[in-house]
């Protein structure tokens, strides 16, 4: 599975895979999530001119998943990532973590960070089987920055539903080849729909910069 970074023309493709993706939430009963619309192309545009979007290609080199950045408190934060159906269970979800977790490690940054929903197989079960752990109220790395996102989230809606903040140490590559033989098989579609009205918001991506708690 190849990993590039997403180009201009594309970006209406990846609307395209999160619809897609979408659609496995509404037999759960989450109707809200499948109907919800994916980000628009200026947000996306943002993400990939910051050089944060980056997309899987088959052998057609046609983009069948993606992956959108932010830097939140010193980790790279996984904004989205979705996989069309018609490739899920082919470990593209995992490559795109991989890579991003591969370009963290040469910025410096600590770990991977996502929000995502706690009952969902394709989400924190999933997130578990590739390292990632939950971040319990009382974590010290449940950083502020964590937090205002599952605000924002929770007004956005999402909070109907349980969702939990998880997070990943950024491992030598030696680690992550060790890890890698204790995982599951994938899940279908990784995709996890995160909140939107925070990136509406804003025309580009920008780091977050969180002030000390009170």
């Amino acid at each position: 599975m190849r990993i590039r970074a997403a180009s201009p023309a594309e970006l209406p493709l990846l609307q395209d895979i999160e619809r897609a993706a979408g659609e496995a939430f509404r037999p759960l009963g989450m109707e809200h999530i499948a109907d919800d619309e994916p980000l628009p192309l200026d947000v996306l545009e943002g993400y990939r001119s910051a050089g944060r979007a980056w997309v899987a290609v088959d052998a057609a080199d046609r983009p069948v998943g993606y992956l959108l950045s932010d830097t939140v408190d010193g980790a790279a934060h996984i904004e989205q990532v979705s996989v069309h159906p018609d490739a899920a269970r082919r470990g593209v979800g995992r490559a795109l973590i991989e890579h991003l977790a591969s370009a963290a490690r040469e910025q410096g940054l600590a770990a991977l960070t996502l929000t995502t929903f706690t009952e969902v197989p394709w989400n924190a079960p999933y997130y578990t089987r590739l390292g990632f752990r939950r971040l319990e109220e009382s974590d010290p790395e449940l950083s502020e920055g964590l937090r205002e996102i599952s605000r924002a989230e929770a007004a956005h809606g999402l909070a109907a539903w349980p969702r939990v903040c998880m997070r990943r140490e950024i491992a030598e590559p030696q680690a992550r080849e060790r890890t890698r033989s204790e995982e599951g098989p994938a899940e279908g579609r990784e995709a996890r729909p995160e909140e939107r009205a925070r990136l509406r918001e804003q025309a580009r991506p920008q780091e977050q910069t969180v002030q000390p708690a009170p």
